[in-house]
């Protein structure tokens, strides 16, 4: 059966936002390693907004943004990638799962703003989230196996890079050898912030203290702490550029396909 061009339009579209998203980002941490203030997701998105014709882009971003949801949630549920049921299969699904609530949440607030609701909360979403899981039942343990969930996602990720994993899913052209080692500078960098915040996270679950987790700036700020810190302080923060790189390079040659009936039946338990 044909994929459907239009779910392959959301999905190209939200890779595009992604990239966008992870560009400002970088250059945030950049701005904020010599004068100070946050680099993460939302401040990306609150910078832009303030930028001519701003509130069009942030709104051009949260539609893209909506559609990585529906790739994501494509990916976990539907298994458009074809990873299937094995023990790893459904650990990389899971995580994919998690990645689409993520990006709702992104995707709401960067809408929020394009059309003037600013009453959402600006804080990160991590400290949003373990604020949130800490008022659960078993709150702290929760915490500490998302922050080890976040820590086996930075190691896949980095793995992904390192190994070239993530070629199987491009239609690259041949000679694009830089193109690669940029997608893997920007995808070992984003597993490194990726397990950083989880050991943050955890730390939070630890020491039941929701003000410890972090988002990309404290990882960033945690990173600045370590002998030699203003330098991989910098190496991280292009590489995160080099990450949204990589989803733009997604966004031109990622192999999409949409979820068909054939995907659901041959993932649901007969």
């Amino acid at each position: 059966m044909r994929r459907k061009p239009n779910f392959e339009l959301l999905a190209r579209s939200g890779y595009a936002a992604r990239g966008v998203v992870f560009l400002l980002v970088a250059g945030l941490a950049m701005v904020s390693g010599v004068s100070g203030g946050k680099a993460d997701t939302k401040s990306a998105v609150s910078t832009l907004l303030e930028q001519p014709f701003g509130r069009v882009w942030v709104g051009f971003i949260g539609l893209g943004l909506l559609g990585f949801v529906a790739w994501r949630l494509a990916q976990s549920l539907a298994d458009s990638d074809g990873h299937g049921t094995d023990r790893k299969a459904i650990v990389i699904r899971i995580a994919m799962f998690g990645s689409a609530i993520t990006y709702i949440g992104l995707a709401g607030y960067a809408l929020g703003h394009a059309i003037g609701a600013t009453g959402g909360s600006d804080g990160s979403g991590e400290k949003g989230l373990a604020q949130w899981v800490m008022s659960q039942p078993f709150g702290p343990y929760i915490a500490i196996a998302i922050g080890i969930g976040f820590i086996v996602g930075g190691v896949v990720t980095s793995a992904k890079g390192l190994t070239q994993r993530f070629k199987k899913y491009l239609r690259l052209p041949e000679a694009k050898g830089v193109v690669t080692m940029v997608c893997i500078y920007g995808l070992v960098a984003r597993g490194v912030v990726f397990a950083i915040t989880g050991v943050l996270f955890a730390y939070a679950g630890l020491s039941v203290d929701p003000d410890q987790a972090g988002s990309i700036s404290e990882a960033l700020s945690w990173l600045r702490q370590l002998p030699f810190g203003s330098i991989l302080y910098m190496v991280v923060a292009v590489g995160l550029a080099a990450f949204g790189i990589y989803n733009l390079v997604e966004a031109r040659y990622r192999i999409v396909r949409g979820p068909v009936v054939g995907d659901v039946k041959r993932v649901l338990p007969v």
